[in-house]
């Protein structure tokens, strides 16, 4: 056996190694935090805490559902808008998602962000198109094991007529996995239509046999999907219980918690993990264009903070999964994590303000993010 295969069969078998570690850490984390609901900090004394990827003291973890895992408070979103602002001309079409992914400096960039979020501890990334995929598991390349990764492959999934067959959609998981030179996810979270109620049955039926399949062959160690449609959403945890562990969903910081009828309960009754997406409402929360040295830069930190703190005080979420396009936004993330949770009175009138403003100058395909004030 030559000396490259002897090295590629450690790799494998330090990765094979890594999944088994983690899988025990899992039942660990389960026999002393089931009764940590999904959007409660767990215990500063916790060995499944200590024992998490990229753990630093001065982060905060939190129990995602009743998988045993613990995730760093604010999480690590996969969109990368507005980062050619850092990188002129990442962006070879009209959108974030037409990035060059073989651009140095874009490459850069990402790499920069992921190792910034290892250093400070912060060890969940949620990935939920092709680019991202590809993106993240590069940036991770030989170091998977310092974050928990989440993948979709959106393009390839529920929203895709051609992809709502158990068979399809775990061929868009081999895909993914082949492509991104990964061995398993952490979270297989399938992309549904944001109105998910559109799928039929027998549709969510095959998509659930799908993420039930992928984790008895070890591809994916949690499942999940995400959606938009509250009342879909409570149907699917009830009527799926043992598939459901984590879902993603909105959640912004003019989200409140319904006193009856909430979704959270049934997560808190099914101990279902929760990540929130749109923390700032699509960047509408902020008056600069996120560049370095814009004259909005402290004034726009300060209202992200702001959205943090007051989604973590919530405890609705486990975690809210901003996209960051520097350095600098994970520090300020990290910082929000660290300041005191509660909003002075002060704050939460200024806040108010600013997404009052935010809801006012949302674009037209964002209008939905209004359907969740009340959760």
């Amino acid at each position: 056996m030559d000396q490259k295969q002897r090295q590629s069969n450690k790799a494998a078998n330090l990765t094979r190694r890594e999944f088994m570690h983690d899988s025990t850490m899992t039942a660990a984390g389960l026999a002393v935090g089931l009764g940590v609901m999904a959007g409660q900090s767990a215990f500063a004394d916790d060995a499944a805490v200590k024992k998490t990827r990229s753990y630093n003291p001065q982060m905060e973890y939190r129990a995602l559902g009743k998988t045993g895992l613990r995730v760093s408070a604010v999480c690590l979103g996969g969109h990368w808008k507005r980062v050619d602002v850092m990188v002129p001309k990442a962006f070879q079409g009209g959108d974030w998602l037409s990035a060059g992914l073989d651009n140095p400096g874009f490459k850069k960039n990402r790499y920069d962000v992921v190792t910034r979020c290892i250093e400070s501890g912060i060890n969940y990334i949620d990935a939920c198109t092709r680019e991202e995929v590809l993106t993240y598991a590069e940036a991770l390349r030989g170091r998977r094991e310092a974050m928990y990764l989440g993948c979709s492959w959106y393009q390839e999934e529920m929203r895709n007529a051609d992809f709502r067959t158990a068979k399809a959609l775990l061929g868009t998981l081999d895909k993914a996995l082949g492509q991104a030179k990964l061995e398993y996810v952490d979270l297989w979270r399938i992309t549904m239509y944001e109105q998910s109620g559109q799928h039929t049955k027998a549709e969510v039926d095959e998509m659930m046999k799908a993420l039930e399949t992928a984790r008895k062959q070890g591809k994916a160690r949690f499942t999940g999907f995400s959606s938009h449609d509250r009342p879909h959403i409570k149907w699917m945890i009830e009527t799926y219980p043992e598939v459901v562990d984590i879902i993603v969903t909105p959640y912004t910081a003019k989200s409140k918690v319904r006193p009856e009828d909430s979704l959270f309960d049934t997560l808190k009754k099914y101990k279902v993990g929760s990540f929130g997406i749109k923390p700032f409402s699509s960047n509408s929360l902020f008056k600069g264009d996120s560049s370095p040295g814009n004259p909005n830069a402290e004034e726009d930190d300060r209202l992200a903070r702001m959205a943090i703190r007051y989604i973590l005080a919530t405890n609705a979420i486990t975690a809210p999964i901003p996209g960051l396009i520097s350095t600098a936004q994970v520090d300020n993330m990290v910082k929000a994590v660290k300041e005191r949770r509660e909003l002075d009175s002060a704050e939460a009138k200024e806040l108010e303000k600013a997404m009052d403003q935010a809801w006012a100058k949302l674009p037209a395909d964002y209008q939905w993010l209004k359907d969740w004030e009340y959760v």
